[in-house]
């Protein structure tokens, strides 16, 4: 036992150096803490703590989803959307030949892009389980009636022009569609920002613009890649805008996110998104410079702004994998917040 005896001075007799820290360690010491250093129980030179995960298990639940359905259903559906664009487009300035090509391209983008999702849901019902209720605020809600409201349009749009037959009716589901697109282009975007994924949750400023630019560039690859040589101008012109749209983008989203964008640099994800900036701009150039004098560098261009908008999706569905298994990417945004995790005063 110890030889200390309390009195009202306070202790008689401790040992040297048995001091404990009360509450926040304010407890005396002619520094404030109790061994002379400054108050709130932290001794001179210690670290901070280091706030980290369960024995370094992700916080959150990595998705499940499979690549070649996620991101595969990320890239056909852009495609879709923009390619109606395109194809509304042309129907109106007489470029029949573009305008049926991007009809028949989109029927089948979004007929692949609603298989993809299918599949990953594993049971066809539950798509339409997800048509019981119109939320607005639900980016899936919204997604899924988006999808209900465009493809019977696309579809229409398409048939008309192979059949010859209701051209009117034709007409006006190809620019109903296209009133659809640019919508069906950008809210996967915001479907995948709304998850808590770090890379596409710390993203959603900037997701929407990129999709919707990715979908504009590859719409336009597949323009120069399927329609005639003559009536490629305003495809080269959506290929040259897309593309810097895109670039843009993905620049902002890097400089913004901070760590996070680690994730965008390393890995698969970043092997994959420096091959879409290099396809993106190669296409983009040819299609400015050659595509309108030359069939083969048109269905080059084409070709890379395709490859590289399927590059950018994979690319993003793989840094939000990555994200999400590394547990810093999760705790350390947190933390730089004002009153975030791990953080006083």
């Amino acid at each position: 036992m110890s030889g200390a005896e309390v009195t009202r001075a306070g202790l008689r007799g401790e040992r040297p150096g048995s001091e404990a820290l009360f509450g926040n360690g304010m407890n005396g010491g002619p520094g404030g803490g109790p061994d002379g250093g400054p108050a709130g129980g932290r001794r001179r030179g210690a670290r901070e703590a280091e706030f980290t995960s369960y024995y370094g298990r992700p916080v959150l639940k990595v998705p499940h989803w499979a690549a070649t359905d996620i991101a595969g259903y990320l890239f056909l559906g852009g495609l879709a959307g923009a390619g109606s664009v395109l194809a509304a487009g042309a129907e109106l300035t007489g470029r029949r030949g573009t305008a049926r090509a991007m009809k028949l391209s989109s029927l089948g983008a979004v007929s692949l892009s609603a298989a993809a999702l299918i599949h990953d849901l594993g049971r066809p019902e539950r798509f339409l389980n997800m048509l019981r209720v119109f939320k607005p605020t639900s980016p899936m809600s919204i997604g899924s009636w988006l999808l209900v409201g465009y493809g019977p349009l696309a579809g229409a749009a398409a048939a008309a022009d192979v059949t010859g037959r209701f051209p009117r009716a034709g007409r006006a589901a190809a620019c109903g569609a296209a009133v659809f697109g640019p919508a069906v282009a950008a809210y996967t975007g915001v479907l995948i920002a709304d998850t808590a994924v770090p890379a596409w949750h710390e993203g959603h400023r900037e997701l929407p613009y990129l999709f919707t630019g990715s979908a504009a560039a590859a719409a336009a690859g597949m323009a120069l890649l399927t329609g005639p040589l003559p009536e490629n101008r305003p495809a080269r012109r959506a290929a040259v805008l897309g593309t810097a749209a895109e670039l843009a983008a993905m620049h902002a989203l890097r400089r913004r996110t901070g760590m996070i964008a680690e994730t965008y640099r390393q890995g698969t994800a970043g092997r994959l998104l420096r091959a879409a900036e290099v396809l993106g701009t190669a296409g983009a150039a040819g299609a400015a410079l050659l595509s309108g004098r030359s069939r083969r560098a048109a269905t080059l261009s084409g070709a890379a702004l395709l490859a590289a908008s399927v590059c950018t999706r994979f690319g993003l569905f793989h840094a939000g994998l990555a994200s999400a298994r590394d547990p810093k990417y999760t705790v350390e945004p947190q933390r730089s917040r004002p009153g975030g995790v791990g953080r006083t005063g």
